[in-house]
């Protein structure tokens, strides 16, 4: 039992999510005291986000987890200013939250070619160190990963997510019938005949009070927090940990799960949430099912029996339950119509899904004036009548309007504006005044030539010489 449980950590327990380094800026360089010369700054130590880069391959590469820039130059007779040390860039896969040894944030990396300076260089050698060089910043650092993934599996242990996603991905996670049996996240990627991708975490599974970090539960959690959408696996038989705790039943299971994650952050109620009922082969399945469904379709009336010896609050994720549309055929327009994909027909008293591929029902499927979709007061044949009057009024509207602008602008080009007409006569009436005002200087320096016989009476000013 020993020899296979350390076989089996050797295995499937090689999967790195936290790791801490010790990192060290660059000393800076000697000064010049004779010559004022200063000497390189050190290098500083950058955390760069990269692809295909993960915490066991830099635990692998440099086991003894110490990452220390470059010294800056000494000052010296050729060179007074010392060349800055060489920076030490730390390659670290997407996701990664970055903490101090204190438990302060410095910052996360989710984008290819993001950096993180976590140690600046010490400063060289000048006037105000005395020419002595300062050592650069020391401190370890807390490499914490979340798994970035498109869909988290969320369940409770031996709820079927590792099958799932050896069915769905080419991801081959260990597969057996006791519970607890992934011990560690498993990414795998669903491709799509045209070479879209999408990727799906496993996370091991979690147990009734992981929000207060039960049983290793935010180790687990915060894989959650990186996934675009979550999707609920629940084994419709129910769960029961071991013969010590109580048993549930699916939909117990489904609202312990919505609890935890509520509890943990509640920033994970606004993620999208999708439910996979699993293991349906097994006997009794459909009833099952059916009481599952309805179960969820009136969460409040069925809750009221859980946790009455627990002082919690509640809060309930809603999950898109996809019901099929023939369900609510004879029944009434009202509750086929919940859903959006489905269409009700008066004349067949059914509901059947929506024709997404053409845009208008066919009269063989249901006329139109039959045809009801989104509200009961209203068929197709009346909302393509309410559509065409609303755009007829919109498009006359647009016309009043072109014709109004262009009467406007043919006017104010025909008439002359009054504010232009004063700036006109105001602009007039300046020129004027200073017209006149320079016939009277020349007036006045006429005057004064004349006064001392620099002008005759005639105004050509070599009239003088004419007689002489």
């Amino acid at each position: 039992m020993v020899w296979g449980s350390r076989a089996l950590l050797r295995k499937y327990g090689n999967f790195i999510d936290d790791l801490r380094i010790y990192v060290k800026g660059g000393t800076g360089g000697m000064g010049h005291p004779r010559l004022g010369g200063e000497g390189g700054r050190g290098g500083d130590v950058w955390l760069v986000a990269k692809e295909k880069t993960t915490l066991k391959r830099i635990k692998g590469r440099f086991p003894q987890k110490r990452f220390v820039a470059g010294a800056g130059a000494n000052s010296s007779v050729s060179a007074l200013k010392g060349e800055k040390g060489t920076d030490c860039e730390v390659d670290v896969p997407l996701g990664i939250s970055v903490t101090s040894c204190d438990g302060k944030q410095i910052g996360e990396l989710n984008k290819a070619g993001e950096r993180i300076l976590v140690a600046r260089g010490g400063i060289g050698g000048c006037l105000v160190t005395n020419f002595l060089p300062l050592k650069g910043q020391i401190q370890i650092v807390h490499l914490d990963l979340k798994l970035i993934a498109d869909v988290g599996l969320v369940g409770f242990p031996n709820a079927g997510k590792s099958s799932l996603l050896s069915r769905v991905s080419h991801a081959k996670p260990q597969i057996a019938d006791y519970p607890f049996t992934t011990l560690k996240p498993e990414l795998g990627k669903i491709m799509y005949p045209d070479y879209k991708q999408v990727s799906v975490a496993d996370l091991p599974g979690l147990i009734e009070g992981a929000h207060a970090n039960k049983g290793m539960g935010h180790k687990f959690l915060k894989h959650v927090e990186r996934t675009k959408q979550l999707l609920f696996v629940v084994d419709i038989s129910g769960f029961r940990l071991s013969s010590k705790t109580r048993f549930r039943t699916a939909f117990e299971t489904v609202l312990l799960l919505t609890q935890e994650l509520e509890l943990y952050k509640e920033d994970l109620r606004t993620k999208p949430a999708l439910l996979a009922v699993n293991k349906m082969d097994l006997p009794n399945a459909q009833d099952s099912l059916n009481e599952l469904m309805k179960q969820l379709q009136n969460p409040q009336d069925s809750r009221a029996h859980l946790f009455c010896s627990q002082e919690l609050p509640w809060f309930l994720l809603y999950l898109n339950i996809p019901f099929a549309c023939s369900n609510f055929s004879f029944k009434s327009c009202e509750e086929c119509l919940k859903n959006v994909s489905c269409l009700w027909c008066n004349a067949k008293n059914t509901c059947m899904d929506y024709p997404v591929r053409s845009i208008l029902p066919s009269s063989s499927l249901c006329p139109l004036y039959d045809a009801q979709w989104g509200v009961c007061w209203m068929n197709f044949e009346a909302f393509i009548i309410a559509i065409a009057v609303i755009a007829g009024l919109i498009l006359l509207s647009i016309a009043v309007c072109c014709c109004y602008c262009c009467y406007c602008r043919r006017r104010s080009r025909g008439i002359p504006n009054e504010e232009e007409e004063s700036l006109a006569r105001d602009r007039e009436e300046r020129r004027m005044q200073s017209f006149q005002r320079k016939h009277e200087r020349k007036m006045k320096q006429d005057e004064i030539r004349k006064k001392y016989g620099l002008l005759q009476d005639s105004d050509h000013p070599y009239s003088r010489f004419e007689n002489e």
